[in-house]
């Protein structure tokens, strides 16, 4: 997966697609060039006194395990394979106790042309206003540089599953993101999913997504560019 989507909705929006209980007091402001490193919203579900509690946070895009020396590490993890999320000692733990739904109208793709050049294409749900949701995980790093009691000594970061395309994606890249449907997006969260061999099993289950590619102006290959005119089509 390219590391760069669009998050085109407003706070209230992701609210209503993911029912959310609880939020963040500031606007979130939309962006059609999102890009790793950069802050994102993502939606989480916590057991509280009984009862099942769902928050929309804020994380950096780019996943730093708790045990990391230096939270550059992150730069790197802006992705998760699928297929072995559950073995790598950077995943496994927030595979099992964090995951999340990072909400997205879609992301970016270029595609590798035979004369070398390469065509950037935008890949949308059916809805091109539909929100989807990524599967995510999300973790907290402790700044050391940081005193115990200090408003931001916890670093929350977090990544994205991908898996495997095929069909219509297929030709494009041969990775795109996990998206979780609306059917299994209560399991995904669930927090009592903490066996590693049971969230592995809900992952093998989620079907590949069924997502409407578009070409695209080369303009989105540049962090320095956003607004809805790079989801314009092209041709």
């Amino acid at each position: 997966m390219y590391g760069r989507f669009v998050i085109a909705g407003n706070k209230a929006a992701i609210r209503d697609a993911f029912s959310v209980d609880e939020t963040f007091q500031e606007e979130l402001k939309p962006s059609w060039n999102v890009a790793p490193m950069q802050e994102i919203p993502f939606v989480s579900e916590q057991l509280r006194d009984g009862e099942l509690v769902r928050r929309l946070e804020i994380a950096r895009w780019g996943l730093v395990p708790v045990w990391s020396k230096d939270p550059k590490v992150g730069a790197r993890m802006i992705n998760a394979r699928s297929e072995t999320v559950m073995e790598k000692p950077s995943f496994r733990t927030a595979a099992a106790k964090r995951r999340a739904l990072i909400p997205a109208n879609g992301y970016y793709e270029w595609q590798k042309n035979a004369d070398g050049t390469k065509t950037p294409h935008y890949l949308h749900g059916k809805d091109e206003d539909q929100l989807l949701g990524f599967a995510g995980l999300y973790e907290f790093w402790p700044d050391p540089t940081k005193a115990e009691d200090a408003e931001d000594k916890w670093l929350v970061t977090a990544t994205i599953l991908t898996r495997a395309a095929h069909d219509v994606l297929g030709h494009i890249h041969d990775r795109t993101p996990v998206i979780i449907p609306t059917n299994l997006q209560d399991q995904w969260l669930d927090p009592t999913m903490t066996e590693r061999d049971q969230v592995q099993r809900c992952i093998d289950t989620i079907a590949e997504p069924n997502l409407v590619p578009r070409i695209v102006g080369k303009d989105v290959g540049s962090i320095r560019n956003d607004g809805p005119q790079l989801i314009t089509p092209t041709s």
